[in-house]
């Protein structure tokens, strides 16, 4: 190891004296010489990265604390889709703060994540229930892009006349923006005016309205939809959650989609994100819903348990046939919505949104006092106040003097928005500064209650949360237990290594957490004056330079918010590129068979045409193959997409090569940042010819997984892309001739930007060289110590894999009936999440062990491997019958193994102990083998109705 940093010491897991024993295994006499065996010598950077020196754990967090104290924390009323609210202590602590929450994977495998599937489950009952439509999602990456699905949820291309889609103008700026840019790329017609007067016909198939809108009214939309539908037009709703606990909900009235932030149930504003946004539908629209969605269904023994269910929700599995790239969403952030819903408990909301409420009109009363304007006739949370622009000028140089940020809609209007934190006091405050700017006396605040029932036709009638999860666990005692017996149900980083190709479960070291809790970052408003932020504007700009110099590109972008929506980012700067230089006939997107099912979908978002290039026997791109296809298309080649190392887990000697062929007819190439933790300090996208790439945060920077989210996406460009980077409409960023908005926030997730800056300065630059290098390293280690057990399908010239490897398991279908799913599922019963199964190749396992993992870790898991391998010859030698064996039934439960009848041929010690390790330290699966066929024919998506619940104990007892 080369670093002399203490921090990459504890965060690459090998030391030494392993690392000398790894380097026998392997084969070689150094890493730098296996090194020089993996990564092509012609892409191999010359010099060492140029960024600053590791910092200590110490230094970080007092640098980090100079840089938070540079964000003024001011009062903030400016609302438009964020309001501070407060997160209970008990969640922060024990879910936000908690390695076994965050570290969690994407539940693909059921049995080993109960606890988060009931947590999301419960998220999408609060959905269904406060929306009052028929079923959820389990979250969205925000309420921009959430929009955006909905409107091309309703679309069908080439649906005769038909593509022309209404947006009030009433909506968020920052929703109509992220609408633009999506529009743009379907052939989609955007038409944003007043709802009250839209033309629509048959020309439009959906419409978009806002509820509350982005100026606080609260509409009666009831005959617009009546109008829509009767003219074949689907509606969609952006709303405000917190205020459908009073007011009458979109399902109501004739919503088909129903969008928007759970923000405001706990989650801090974080200067934009991460939030999870919620997405609800229609039944008849559950089959084209994005994103991911939690069922119920039975396990092998006919008990109740949870999965992922309709499986056309991972739409990335269609490739180029999905309507949808989703792959990230916020699951941690879903997460901690749902829980402050079932600790708050309807009750507790209704009183939240009421005191909201009561202190808006309580403000509303007393302005009016004062002689001031008020717009809105019914509203929620926000006031519109009308006046001179001298009162206006007034206001602004008053509320700036008391650290006071208001809505400064046009030279004489100011909106205000409170919110859950907004107290008596505050009120008062706010009164008081209207009455100064008039030169009056403030008036006095009369107490509560103040008008808090909306007119009948606004006024909630119906319950929400009535199912005992909601109405149990409203006592810190009760919540405590309640979130530890779901946590008992996941496995996380906290009980093991998660072997995952294509996904790098690394470590995410606390001190690379701590920052994001601190107020001055996670309570900024994204849209208060710059100078307010100048911590987060130091933030953004070093990171940026971290990611340049990184990559080797001239710019970066922060603000798409997920791996796929940097895909989607990254098309459009080329898209937009190219039409600027006068190629806009420019629209085929060469992929490789083997890329990731994000890339085809993205290129289909982005409006470019797919193109498969094949890949040859090697798992390589067949580079006569591109030559034929790029001269095929030379006049309309727009790019290629490109993973590299590639997505068989191999360095690929051509890709120079592949790069100058696209180049040489007319085309761009983008690289899928996937894989970039086999890159960093010894090779970069630039270095292989590439012109754009984007680069998942969450996978190679160490933000967590959160159990499927939050994730950042940023794209980095070569210079002659930099000018097209997106633009806000609220914000200044992005390139003089930027794209419009790709999320709601300026900068994304920019909360979490910290666990990236945090990790890049721990590491420094030899830091980072030697992680990529340790990856490399323990997975040709893996590979070595599975020799003769397991065939690696693909491998470099020099018989090495990059940082990852594919497994053939495909022959054992044969030879003893067992598959790829059987072998995932008994890896549960050696303690174990499985590695990527069936990805990219099917009936294959994709392991990554990353740098993190130490050499014990690593032996264990081959040893798991290795044995699970003469469990499948006991049953190619008859030893084992090939229909009742321990893989056939795995994995085995607790309750399975102690119970009284035993009916399999095999012992139960032999199904739950299988290696002798496992009697000190068992992770037990909650439940058995998930029934999938069940979980599709039966679906259910919300908390089982509460007749079931009559003879039973509540969850989590």
């Amino acid at each position: 190891m080369n670093t002399n940093s203490s921090f990459a010491r504890r965060h690459i897991g090998p030391g030494p004296e392993d690392t000398s024993h790894l380097l026998d295994t392997v084969g070689v006499a150094s890493l730098d010489s296996l090194i020089r065996e993996t990564i092509p010598e012609s892409i191999r950077l010359r010099t060492p990265l140029r960024l600053p020196p590791a910092l200590s754990e110490h230094d970080l967090i007092e640098e980090l604390r100079r840089m938070a104290r540079r964000n003024k924390l001011f009062k903030t009323y400016i609302g438009m889709g964020y309001y501070g609210t407060l997160t209970p202590a008990v969640i922060q602590r024990n879910v936000l703060e908690n390695p076994a929450w965050y570290t969690s994977y994407t539940p693909y495998q059921a049995e080993i994540s109960q606890g988060r599937l009931e947590a999301l489950l419960n998220y999408q009952t609060m959905v269904v229930d406060l929306t009052a439509m028929d079923i959820a999602n389990a979250s969205l990456l925000d309420e921009g892009t959430a929009t955006a699905e909905a409107m091309h949820m309703f679309y069908t291309p080439g649906e005769a006349g038909r593509n022309r889609f209404f947006v009030s103008h009433e909506c968020l700026p920052q929703t109509i923006d992220v609408l633009r840019t999506r529009a743009s790329s379907l052939g989609i017609e955007l038409l944003v005016g007043n709802f009250q007067t839209a033309p629509l016909d048959r020309s439009f198939f959906g419409a978009l309205l806002q509820y509350p809108t982005c100026d606080g009214t609260v509409h009666t939309y009831g005959p617009f939809c009546d109008r829509a539908h009767a003219a074949g037009v689907s509606i969609a709703v952006a709303a405000d959650l917190m205020s459908l606990a009073l007011l009458e909900p979109p399902g109501a009235w004739g919503a088909d989609a129903v969008v928007g932030s759970t923000q405001r149930f706990g989650i801090p504003m974080g200067y934009g994100g991460p939030h999870a946004a919620f997405f609800a539908v229609r039944d008849s629209f559950k089959r084209k819903l994005p994103g991911r969605l939690i069922g119920v269904t039975i396990d092998a023994r006919g008990q109740r348990a949870l999965r992922m269910t309709l499986q056309t929700r991972e739409q990335h599995i269609r490739r180029e046939k999905a309507t949808s790239n989703i792959c990230t969403s916020q699951v941690l952030l879903a997460n901690m919505a749902g829980l402050y819903a079932v600790y708050h408990g309807p009750d507790g909301i209704r009183r939240i949104a009421t005191t909201i409420h009561e202190r808006t009109a309580a403000l509303n009363e007393a302005l009016q006092s004062l002689g001031y304007v008020q717009r809105n006739s019914s509203f929620f949370d926000t006031l519109r106040i009308e006046c001179d622009e001298f009162t206006v000028r007034n206001l602004r140089t008053l509320a700036l003097q008391e650290q006071i940020n208001l809505r400064y809609i046009d030279p004489k209007s100011v909106g205000i928005s409170l919110d859950e934190t907004t107290t008596v006091q505050d009120v008062e405050r706010l009164a008081g500064l209207f009455a100064r700017a008039k030169n009056l006396k403030a008036p006095s605040i009369a107490p509560p209650p103040h008008g808090s029932d909306f007119p009948a036709a606004h006024a909630r009638t119906r319950p929400y949360l009535q199912h005992p999860v909601f109405n149990r666990y409203h006592s810190e005692t009760d919540m405590l237990r309640y979130i530890k017996s779901l946590e008992l149900k996941d496995f996380s980083l906290a009980n093991g290594m998660i072997p995952l190709g294509s996904c790098t479960m690394k470590l995410n070291a606390a001190v690379e957490m701590f920052p994001i809790t601190w107020p001055e970052f996670a309570s900024l408003h994204p849209f208060v004056p710059r100078e307010q932020a100048e911590g987060y504007a130091q933030l953004f700009s070093e990171l940026e330079s971290y990611l340049n110099e990184i990559t080797g590109f001239a710019a970066t972008s922060l603000q798409p918010n997920a791996g796929a929506q940097g895909e989607y980012t990254g098309l459009m700067v080329i898209r937009e590129y190219l039409r600027r230089i006068g190629q806009s006939g420019r629209h085929v997107a060469l992929i490789p068979s083997s890329a990731h099912g994000t890339n085809p979908a993205s290129a289909v978002m982005a409006g470019m045409q797919v193109v498969v290039v094949r890949c040859d026997d090697e798992g390589n791109i067949d580079v006569q193959d591109l030559k034929e296809k790029a001269q095929q298309h030379r006049e309309t080649l727009a790019c290629l997409m490109v993973t590299y190392p590639s997505t068989h887990g191999v360095f690929e000697e051509s890709i120079r090569e592949i790069c100058r062929i696209v180049h040489d007819h007319g085309g761009q190439v983008y690289m899928d940042g996937a894989n970039m933790n086999a890159q960093v300090g010894l090779t970069n996208p630039a270095s292989i010819g590439a012109d754009v790439c984007h680069i998942n945060l969450h996978k190679t920077f160490c933000i967590p997984h959160g159990g499927g989210g939050p994730g950042m996406g940023p794209i980095c460009v070569a210079k002659h892309l930099a000018p097209y980077l997106p633009k806000h409409p609220v914000v200044p960023v992005g390139g003089e001739q930027g794209i419009t908005a790709v999320a709601a926030a300026p900068w994304g997730s920019a909360d979490i930007l910290l666990i990236a800056y945090a990790y890049i300065r721990l590491m420094g630059p030899d830091g980072l060289a030697d992680a990529t290098r340790y990856a490399i390293l323990n997975a040709n280690y893996i590979k070595e110590r599975l020799n003769g057990h397991y065939r690696p399908l693909y491998v470099g010239k020099n018989g090495r894999v990059g940082h990852e490897m594919i497994l053939d398991t495909r022959p054992f279908k044969a030879s003893a009936g067992v598959d790829v799913t059987d072998i995932a599922k008994r890896l549960m019963d050696y303690g174990f999440h499985a590695p990527t199964v069936s990805f990219p190749v099917p009936g294959t396992l994709m392991v990554e062990p990353t740098e993190s993992e130490p050499l014990q870790e690593l032996d264990r898991f081959c040893d798991a491997m290795i044995s699970i391998r003469k469990e499948i010859e006991e049953i190619e030698q008859g030893l084992a019958d090939r229909e009742d064996n321990v893989l056939k039934h795995a994995p085995h439960t607790s309750e399975e193994v102690v119970a009284d009848g035993w009916n399999h041929a095999y012992a139960r010690e032999k199904a739950a102990y299988p290696v002798p390790g496992l009697r000190r330290n068992k992770f037990w699966p909650s439940v058995g083998r998930v029934n999938d066929t069940y979980g599709d024919r039966n679906v259910l998506c919300t908390c089982p109705p509460v007749e079931e619940y009559a003879s039973t104990e509540p969850p989590g007892s």
